[in-house]
């Protein structure tokens, strides 16, 4: 036992290693003092100060920050009523098969979606007699799209885990449907509902697919301003800003499980004290 024990330990500390790599690289390269991707010439801050000069970049930043905001909020209320209305449908063949589209986008190849709302948002336009533009509005509508999948599957086992009969309850004691909803529901799902919101968001952040498909002139996201710059050569400034960006979801993701875990410590008291 204790031989396969170790064992695990080892594979897992493997399986870290493998996936933090990268990472710890890009990280240590960030504070090089050169432009070196194979050599340290000494510690030094040079990259970031260069970072905060570079306009650009930071234009970058900031649209997609608010677009990744913007998108895991309209996802999180929509994905949160649609999986509400998933989850209280009666007929199962009806839940099946609309879990069944909600999956499909997850299966989907991402140039295929791209390819496809960009057609959707050109064709919708000359239909309605407008003159076809892409731009911000049309990212958010496809980050919200290729988002909502990710979100109905994360607040649905919250839901399936209530009592579906505490909604019930709370409006045979007054409640209407609205403050049932806000007073027990929301609050029983509320860890799921941040996770969810979370996930849409770096899903959001790192998308480069649909977007170059969907973005048209004039707006560009992060992952395309980095992309442009492969056609030269990415500076040492942006493995500056993707280490800040890397922290910032790992500190999200760290907060995320602690609020998790002790929602769920706060559950098994309360319901030990209810036994």
């Amino acid at each position: 036992m204790r031989k396969q024990g170790i064992l695990s330990k080892t594979y897992t500390m493997l399986i870290m290693l493998f996936l933090y790599a990268p990472m710890g690289v890009m990280v240590l390269f960030s504070f090089n003092d050169s432009n070196s991707t194979a050599q340290m010439a000494g510690f030094s801050l040079r990259w970031y100060e260069e970072l905060l000069r570079n306009e650009a970049a930071k234009q970058a930043l900031q649209n997609t920050l608010l677009l990744a905001l913007l998108a895991a909020l309209f996802s999180m209320a929509l994905g949160t009523a649609a999986a509400i209305g998933i989850d209280r449908t009666r007929r199962k063949w009806a839940q099946s098969l609309m879990l069944g589209v909600t999956n499909l986008p997850l299966m989907n190849p991402e140039i295929v979606t791209g390819i496809s709302m960009m057609l959707l948002f050109v064709f919708g336009a000359r239909l309605l007699g407008l003159r076809p533009q892409l731009g911000f509005w049309s990212l958010l509508i496809a980050h919200v799209t290729f988002c909502l999948p990710y979100v109905i599957l994360s607040v649905l086992p919250k839901l399936r885990q209530m009592d579906p009969h505490l909604a019930e309850a709370a409006q045979d004691l007054g409640c209407s449907p609205a403050q049932a909803f806000f007073k027990v529901v929301l609050p029983f799902i509320s860890t799921g509902v941040f996770s969810a919101f979370l996930m849409a968001f770096t899903i959001s952040l790192d998308d480069f697919v649909i977007s170059y498909f969907t973005k048209g002139v004039g707006f560009q996201t992060l992952p395309i301003y980095i992309h442009s710059m492969t056609k030269k050569r990415v500076k040492p400034d942006m493995y500056a800003l993707s280490t800040l960006i890397f922290m910032a979801i790992f500190l999200l993701l760290m907060l995320s499980n602690v609020l998790q875990a002790q929602a769920e410590k706060r559950q098994k008291i309360k319901h030990r004290q209810d036994l």
